[in-house]
Order: C-alpha cells, then structure tokens, then sequence
C-alpha cells in the first residue's frame, strides 16, 4: 500500500489531499467487488482470488526479471491457477504440492537473484490464495472468517494512510520505506482492532476481546506484509508494482497487507483446528 507520508490537503485537513480521496474512491470499488464475490460463495471469490493472482503474478514479473509475458510468467500462471482450482475443490494439501513443484521448475530457468525470486513470488501469489480459499469453503462461518481478513487489512490500510499524512512524526523504517510512520503503524492496529470488534458483534459467539486481539496481530502482519514488498520495490528502484490501479499502483501494492495477513490467519487457523479453519480463526478452540 501506498506510504503514509505527511502531505498538504484540502481545506487544512492534510489527511483529506486529492490523492487520498481517489484512493478511497478506487479501494471502495475494489472493496464492494471483493465483499460482493466473497458473500456469494466459495466459487465466485476463487474466480475473483484467481483474477488478482494472475495480475499479480504478472506484476511479480515485471518487477523480478524486468519481463511481462516470459516463459517463467506462465509457469507461474499455470502453478497458481492449478493451486487455486485444487484448493476450491478442497485439495489445499494438493495446492501446495503444485506450488513447490512451479518453484523447483522455476530456479533452473534463471540465474542469481532472478531464480531465487522467481521461485519465491509462486509462493508470495499462491499461499495467501490457497489460505483465503480453505477458509472461504469452510461453511457456514467461510465468509466471516474472511471478512475478518478484508476488514482488518482495509481498516489498517486506510488509518495508518490517515494518521501518517495527519500526524506525521518519527519514521518507522527509513531505510526500507522511507515516508511510513510510527503514526501510522499505531493508527493500523487502532483500526485493526476496531474492525475485529465490529465483526465479533456481527458473529455474537465470538469472544469480543480474543478477536480485538487476533485483529491487532493479523494488523502487525499486513504491515509487516507492506514493509516486505516496500523492500522488494526499493531493490529494483521502482514505486510500484504498476499503475493498474488508480491511487494505489498495482495489485501486489494493494494485496501485500491481504497476502501477508492471509497467511497468517491460514497458519493460526491450522494450530487450532485444521478440520475447521473458519470457525477455529473467529472462535478458537
């Protein structure tokens, strides 16, 4: 996600500036779209997990081997769309077979640093897809447990922007990503926080404080998430993934808070109850 920098906005409002506005316009579209695929079933989100994971994987390209359409992007697409369908179908054991073995075809296929990361971006695409489909098919809490996901992420996302651009302050880790504040780190896990408390009223049998603080943990982990692909940017010299998206750059500078806290709801999920992921992510044991 875009850096939570301090900059002059509208009406002496600096968290209110031109480009968080377009921002909020472009994420409340993706937002409804995301929210709309989810609620209506298990098959719709895997079409809408497969379309963002082939963009992605694209972009992963672009920014990895400085290619769009190569022969190691097809292997990738092919891993991630046999990922995606085994994992809809309730293989996700099967799904990650098929991602290691894209990643072991994947190193030979380049050299150095380009081998290593074209390997690694099978795994960054596939395993946040594989996790948000076996959570989504476990039913009747798939949807909630997601929901979870996309509310923590968009809260954390859109408050660490507000806070930064408002408050402004230290910087969290200049080195990586120069214009992120602690700020805006404190405003995320607010808002985190704040979007589990609001999904542990809809589902009452959730434990309000458990969720309030699995919410500030998956919060930590989506912006650890975008400090990781902040990195990955800054060694290849680039802003953004690419520019598919009005305010906030490419897919993967939107989804790497999603991919990151996506695995780490699957892996906390699967310590619980790997027989019921949703319903062990909202309730615990």
């Amino acid at each position: 996600m875009p850096d939570n920098v301090v900059a002059t906005g509208v009406g002496g409002m600096p968290w209110l500036s031109s480009n968080l506005r377009l921002r909020i316009v472009s994420g409340a579209v993706l937002a409804i779209v995301a929210f709309a695929l989810a609620y209506a079933g298990p098959l719709p989100f895997a079409v809408l997990v497969l379309v963002c994971a082939l963009v992605i994987s694209w972009e992963w390209g672009r920014l990895v081997r400085g290619a769009t359409f190569d022969f190691g992007y097809f292997v990738h697409a092919a891993a991630v769309t046999t990922a995606i369908v085994l994992a809809a179908a309730g293989y996700a054991a099967l799904a990650l077979a098929a991602l290691a073995i894209a990643a072991i075809i994947l190193v030979p296929l380049y050299v150095g640093r380009g081998a290593r990361l074209s390997a690694l971006g099978v795994f960054y695409v596939g395993l946040p897809a594989v996790a948000l489909l076996w959570l989504r098919s476990d039913e009747p809490f798939g949807f909630a447990a997601v929901l979870l996901i996309f509310a923590v992420v968009w809260a954390s996302d859109t408050a660490a922007y507000a806070a930064g651009r408002s408050i402004g302050g230290p910087k969290l880790w200049p080195r990586v990503s120069p214009n992120k504040t602690w700020a805006g780190l404190i405003g995320a896990l607010c808002a985190g926080g704040l979007a589990a408390a609001v999904i542990a009223v809809l589902e009452p049998e959730a434990g309000p404080a458990r969720l309030i603080l699995v919410g500030i943990a998956l919060s930590l982990v989506a912006q650890a998430g975008d400090l990781a692909e902040s990195a990955l940017k800054r060694l290849f010299n680039l802003k953004d993934a690419s520019d598919l998206i009005p305010g906030h750059g490419g897919f993967m500078d939107r989804m790497d808070s999603i991919v990151a806290a996506a695995v780490a709801a699957a892996l906390l999920a699967l310590a619980i109850d790997p027989h019921a992921p949703a319903r062990a992510l909202l309730f615990g044991v």
